[in-house]
C-alpha cells in the first residue's frame, strides 16, 4: 500500500497485552464535531457562549486557535469549559498570519465556509496529512458563490478572499459530506437571500441543530435545507456530549470479548451517525440505550454493552454514511464474527486522515484475518482468534484505536506504530483503556 506516515516528532507506539475483556463505566470525550461547531458559531453569535465538555484534542483546539486568530476572544477556565465572546456575524478580523488546522478536515472544511463571507484575505494549511485530502468539493460551490479560493490543483494550503454578500446558490451535493454542507450553510449566513442545498444521502445533522440553538434556524422542503442571509447569532449554552465515535471503539471491544460488560455515560445518540449501534445490533450484540435524554437538542443516552457471539452482515453504502467515522471498529468487529461481512459503498474511507479501506487491509493481514478490498468494497471473514505482530497506523487515530482493540482476539502482542495522532480526537485513550480492562503500554 502506498501511504506516507505523517509524523510530528518522535514516534509513539501502542502494546497492547493478549487477552482480557473490558469492564466497567465511565464517560468518553466531547464530541469531536459539535466542539467544532460550539466555538465556529459561539465566534460569530452575539454575547458570551458558554461550552461545558469540550474536547480538548489536537484538532478542536486548532479550531480554538484559528478564531483567536480571527479576533475572537476565547477563555478557558478548564480544559473541557470554554467561554467564546463571540464578535457578531460581521465581526471577524483578518489574522496576521496564516491559520494552521493540523490535521483537522472538519475544521479546514468549515472554516473555508465561513471565511467566504469576509472581507479580507486568509490562508488555510495544516499538516502532511491534512495536504492530501480533497478540498475541492468544498473550493467549487463556495466559489459559485463568490468566494475566491486559491488552492493547489484543489488541495492544501488554501488562500481565501471573501466577497460580502455572497450569491445565493441552489447545489446539490455530490457526495455525501456533513463538512461541506456545513461549509455551505454558515456561507449562507453571508448571501443575499436563501441558499439551498440537498445531499445525496442524509449526514450529521449537527449544524443545523446548532444554527437553531443559536437561534438561526435552517429550513427543509423536499430533502432540501435552506438558509437566509444576515440575522444575528444569540450565544447560548452548549453541552457537548461523549462522542459515539470514539465511544465506538469501546462498544465494539465489550460486544467482541464474552464478559465484556460496560456502561458508556452520558453519549450523543444523534439519528444521522448512530449507525454503529444499528450495526452492532444487527451483528447479534447487546446494544442497550438507557435514560434517554436531549442536550441542546441533541439527544444523549447511556449505553449499556455485553459481550456475545457476532455473525456477520451486509453493510450498504446508506448504512456506511451514518457509521463513516466508524468502519474502521466495526471492520474489528467483523473480524471477530462468525461468517463474512460485506460493506459496499465506502468510498469516503480512502480520503480520511489515511485511505482507510487499504490501512485495515494492511493492519487485518496482520492478523491473519481473510480480508478483500475490491474498489470501494471491503469483504473481511471472521477468525476465532488473531495473531499477533506489528501494525502500521498511517498516523490515523481511527486506524491506531481499532487495531488496539483488536488484542483483546489476540493470541500475542500487538504493537500498534504512529499513534500520536489519537490525541486529535480521544485525548486520554490509552489510559481510559488501561482502566476498562485493556492491557495496553504507550511506548516513546
Amino acid at each position: 500500500m502506498q501511504q506516507k506516515a505523517n509524523t510530528h516528532g518522535a514516534s509513539l507506539d501502542f502494546k497492547v497485552a493478549p487477552g482480557s475483556s473490558l469492564n466497567g463505566e465511565f464517560a468518553v470525550p466531547g464530541d469531536k464535531s459539535i466542539s467544532h461547531r460550539a466555538l465556529l458559531l459561539g465566534a460569530i453569535a452575539e454575547g458570551e457562549t458558554r461550552i461545558s465538555g469540550f474536547l480538548a484534542g489536537a484538532d478542536c483546539l486548532a479550531t480554538l486557535a484559528a478564531i483567536r486568530a480571527l479576533g475572537v476572544r476565547v477563555d478557558t477556565s478548564a480544559p473541557d469549559r470554554v467561554s467564546v465572546h463571540g464578535r457578531g456575524i460581521y465581526g471577524l478580523t483578518a489574522p496576521k498570519q496564516e491559520l494552521d488546522l493540523g490535521n483537522s478536515g472538519t475544521a479546514m472544511r468549515i472554516l473555508l465556509g465561513l471565511l467566504s463571507g469576509q472581507e479580507f484575505a486568509v490562508k488555510l494549511t495544516g499538516d502532511a496529512s491534512l495536504q492530501k485530502r480533497p478540498m475541492e468539493r468544498a473550493i467549487a460551490p463556495l466559489s459559485a458563490m463568490g468566494a475566491q479560493i486559491e488552492s493547489r490543483g484543489g488541495y492544501a494550503p488554501l488562500t481565501v478572499r471573501g466577497m460580502r454578500p455572497l450569491k445565493p446558490l441552489r447545489y446539490m451535493l455530490p457526495v455525501a459530506s456533513a463538512q461541506v454542507k456545513s461549509a455551505l450553510l454558515l456561507a449562507g449566513l453571508y448571501a443575499g437571500g436563501y441558499s439551498w442545498f440537498k445531499e445525496p444521502r442524509p449526514t450529521r445533522d449537527h449544524t443545523e441543530r446548532m444554527l437553531s440553538a443559536f437561534g438561526h434556524g435552517c429550513l427543509r422542503e423536499n430533502g432540501w435545507i435552506g438558509i437566509h442571509g444576515g440575522g444575528t447569532l444569540y450565544a447560548t449554552e452548549i453541552e457537548v456530549p461523549g462522542d459515539l465515535s470514539s465511544a465506538a471503539f469501546f462498544m465494539v471491544a465489550a460486544a467482541m470479548t464474552p464478559g465484556g460488560r460496560l456502561m458508556l455515560k452520558n453519549v450523543g445518540v444523534n439519528p444521522s451517525r448512530d449507525g454503529v449501534i444499528r450495526l452492532l445490533q444487527e451483528m447479534g450484540a447487546e446494544v442497550e440505550l438507557r435514560n434517554p435524554r436531549v442536550w441542546g437538542g441533541e439527544p444523549v443516552a447511556d449505553i449499556a454493552v455485553q459481550g456475545g457471539a457476532l455473525h456477520g452482515i451486509d453493510i450498504s453504502p446508506e448504512q456506511v454514511v451514518s457509521a463513516i467515522d466508524d468502519i474502521p471498529a466495526m471492520l474489528i468487529a467483523a473480524a471477530a464474527a462468525r461468517g463474512t461481512t460485506r460493506i459496499r459503498g465506502a468510498a469516503e474511507l480512502r480520503v480520511k486522515e489515511s485511505d482507510r479501506l487499504a490501512a485495515m487491509q494492511d493492519g487485518l493481514k496482520v492478523l491473519g484475518v481473510p480480508v478483500e478490498v475490491d474498489g470501494d468494497n471491503i469483504s473481511v471473514t471472521g477468525v476465532e482468534r488473531f495473531r499477533g505482530g506489528v501494525i502500521r497506523s498511517f498516523s490515523d487515530h481511527r486506524i491506531a484505536m481499532s487495531f488496539a482493540i483488536a488484542a483483546l482476539r489476540a493470541d500475542a502482542p500487538l504493537t500498534i506504530q504512529d499513534c500520536r495522532n489519537v490525541d486529535t480526537s480521544f485525548p486520554g485513550f490509552a489510559a481510559l483503556a488501561q482502566q476498562a480492562g485493556l492491557r495496553i503500554e504507550v511506548q516513546g
